[in-house]
């Protein structure tokens, strides 16, 4: 049963969570001859452009400067004073590697209307461009409802690519970005399980939750015992779909705000909080790719949903508790809390033997310090699914870093009094003694876990400040040879 407190949250924002899983922006215009040209130039191409079909615009581009730099952008003017169409540089090859989705920056200067790329692109350069242009038709308005949405140019689809794989991608992303970017107030454990089933409905999956008290008659003592301070339930949620094909589960995060518990953060570190729950909106943006794809598996999403706060009952310094895999956990910071709430969703996704087992948590800063914010670090001792990984991070434009599992910092979880220390006082390889931690709960299936940061400090190309999916699409570009499907 939901709370008097949950009931009145959900009633204000129930509205918000179908339209968070149809963008209607996301989408690509019909094959159409009244489609403008954007051509894509690289500054090695601009002369053979001006002397052939750009030659009646060469007086007009040499005017304005025009040098194919990456993003650059220049209108072309028709003889009516209209826009016949436009050129985009697409800079040297050292500028792209520099920065991803580079073609995205010349969109905010196209006027709305149909565009058709043309330009020596080879298929994964348009895959990016068509990617990109998709992923820049992101908005987060939710909170400015008087504000007039403009209207949005859209591309043709370049031939040869999969609109609708494309268009997965985008849609799994933009849940994850409003997931993400939902203050609190309005996200906190009943509202995820709420988004949850939002997506389930959608999709013919189905959710189960188990709340508050239960958690313990069921056996999840750490779930219950870092959400129990606050006056919303903690939860598991727990979404199929698919009845055929190999067993995957994705495991995420849901800390739908993190305080600190009586380990109380800093504002300057509380500050981003609403984004604990990242590791959820992750894996619950790429079960929807996933199954608006169809791909040929039986997924599971198992998702602790909780608020980390401060309460007469909460958790406390030097606590031992108990998890459902019967291993103790001292209880050396109340900060450290993502890690115990996914060891008891990981002991229990291993009871129904899935063959591959993924985890997204945004679980240390100290990922951060060792890759900063754009990149995804990654933990597995499968040589298979690394190598599947990092080619579906290249197929996906969706960078990710792989990290050891280095098995002499072992020791350092133990602490002697328990089975193991959620906080060593180690003071080195944060991010890599959290992975360490939560491999312990893990029996049996392959495991990748990632420790995401979930966030863009400042605006980038077709990823604005705000709330960023990672992890995602590189996972779904290469589970065909993670799964053998």
């Amino acid at each position: 049963m939901l709370s008097d407190l949950e009931a009145r949250q959900l009633a204000k924002v129930a509205p918000v969570f179908p339209r968070m899983l149809r963008r209607v922006t996301l989408a690509f215009a019909d094959p159409s001859p009244t489609a403008r040209s954007l051509h894509v130039l690289r500054p090695e191409e601009l002369s053979a452009f001006l002397a052939g079909p750009g030659a009646s615009w060469s007086a007009w581009l040499q005017a304005t400067g025009f040098d194919a730099a990456l993003g650059e952008l220049r209108l072309l003017p028709a003889p009516d004073g209209g826009i016949a169409g436009a050129v985009a540089g697409y800079g040297t090859a050292q500028a792209r590697r520099r920065i991803r989705f580079g073609l995205a920056k010349a969109l905010p200067g196209l006027p709305s209307g149909d565009w058709a790329l043309s330009g020596k692109l080879s298929r994964e350069e348009a895959t990016e461009a068509a990617l990109a242009w998709l992923l820049s038709g992101y908005r987060f308005d939710r909170y400015r409802p008087n504000r007039k949405p403009s209207a949005l140019p859209r591309l043709v689809c370049p031939e040869g690519l999969d609109p609708d794989r494309l268009i997965a991608m985008a849609e799994g992303e933009a849940l994850t970005r409003d997931l993400i970017n939902t203050p609190a107030e309005d996200m906190g454990p009943a509202e995820l399980e709420a988004a949850a089933s939002a997506l389930a409905g959608q999709f013919g999956a189905t959710v189960e939750a188990i709340r508050g008290e239960d958690l313990l008659a069921r056996n999840f003592p750490m779930i219950h015992a870092v959400g129990r301070a606050s006056p919303r339930m903690p939860r598991l949620i727990d979404l199929r779909w698919g009845t055929k094909g190999p067993k995957l589960t994705l495991v995420g995060k849901g800390v739908c705000f993190d305080t600190g518990g009586l380990n109380l953060k800093p504002s300057v570190g509380m500050n981003l909080m609403k984004k604990d729950m990242g590791g959820a909106a992750t894996v619950l943006g790429l079960a929807r790719m996933i199954m608006a794809l169809g791909l040929p598996v039986r997924l599971r999403v198992l998702v602790p949903a909780v608020e980390n706060m401060v309460a007469g009952n909460a958790i406390k310094p030097k606590d031992i508790l108990s998890s459902r895999k019967g291993l103790t956990v001292e209880v050396n910071d109340t900060d450290a809390e993502g890690r115990l709430v996914l060891a008891d969703a990981l002991a229990y996704a291993c009871e129904d033997s899935p063959e591959v087992l993924v985890s997204m948590a945004t679980l240390t800063g100290a990922a951060r310090v060792a890759v900063g914010p754009d990149l995804a670090p990654y933990y597995t001792d499968d040589p298979g699914l690394a190598s599947a990984l990092e080619a579906g991070a290249k197929a996906g434009f969706d960078p990710v870093w792989r990290m050891p599992f280095h098995d002499p910092y072992e020791a350092v979880i133990e602490p002697g009094i328990a089975d193991l220390d959620n906080a060593p006082g180690f003071g080195f390889a944060g991010s890599i003694t959290a992975a360490l931690f939560l491999r312990r709960f893990v029996d049996g299936p392959r495991y990748l876990h990632f420790d995401i940061y979930g966030h863009t400090p400042a605006d980038q190309p077709a990823r604005p400040k705000g709330a960023s999916g990672q992890g995602a699409r590189a996972v779904l570009e290469g589970l065909a040879e993670m799964m053998k499907l």
